[in-house]
């Protein structure tokens, strides 16, 4: 008979994602180990195996909850626009913000997305899907993107084309993809007046 998971068993698993995104942000995935990640979270590599089997499945784990918390504020963010009936650009800024303010607190898993996806095996299936870990991760970047596309073009539907849409899409993300890499909470410009900046920018140019 199955051991049942403790009360704790996923409140842990949230714990250890956290900690283990931090090693590989600072010291990178291939180089962190999963004993680095035990010491890490204060526990033995023998207790860190009663959660995961393996660094990859780490890895797999914070990108799959990453991932599906991206998609789920993409259509959180959506809904909450129709409810306050707010126009299209309107929406698309509200999205914008809702990016940012979880890219703040998301920090290290943002850079384990942006960084590590090539790292997890394209052959094993994924459970629900069917599909390899890799590939399932990768399809969930593309919604997220495909989403960011359709704003854009309800927003701004005489600018985008069939032509350009990729690119301005890619630009917008250009924009607040890598703000791990300079924009620090509590230094002289806070997340949330960066996503004012990339409102601006988006509306005015740097007129």
């Amino acid at each position: 008979m199955a051991r049942p998971k403790s009360a704790t068993h996923d409140l842990k698993r949230d714990a250890i994602l956290d900690i283990a995104a931090q090693c590989f942000a600072s010291r990178s995935y291939p180089a962190a180990s999963m004993n680095e990640i035990a010491t890490a979270c204060g526990t033995s590599k023998a207790r860190l195996y009663h959660y995961y089997d393996s660094k990859e499945a780490i890895l797999f784990d914070l990108m799959d909850r990453y991932t599906q918390r991206l998609l789920t504020l993409i259509a959180q963010t959506e809904a909450t626009a129709q409810r306050r009936n707010l126009g299209d650009r309107e929406a698309l800024h509200e999205l914008i913000r809702a990016f940012l303010q979880e890219y703040e607190s998301s920090a290290t898993r943002h850079m384990a997305l942006l960084n590590d996806t090539q790292f997890l095996s394209d052959g094993l299936d994924a459970e629900s899907a069917g599909l390899s870990p890799r590939e399932l991760i990768l399809n969930r970047q593309r919604d997220v993107v495909a989403a960011v596309t359709r704003a854009l073009k309800r927003a701004y539907p005489e600018r985008l084309n069939s032509s350009n849409q990729t690119a301005i899409t890619m630009m917008l993300f250009g924009m607040i993809n890598w703000t791990f890499t300079w924009l620090r909470p509590g230094g002289a410009m806070s997340y949330v007046a960066f996503a004012d900046e990339v409102i601006r920018m988006l509306e005015q140019g740097l007129n």
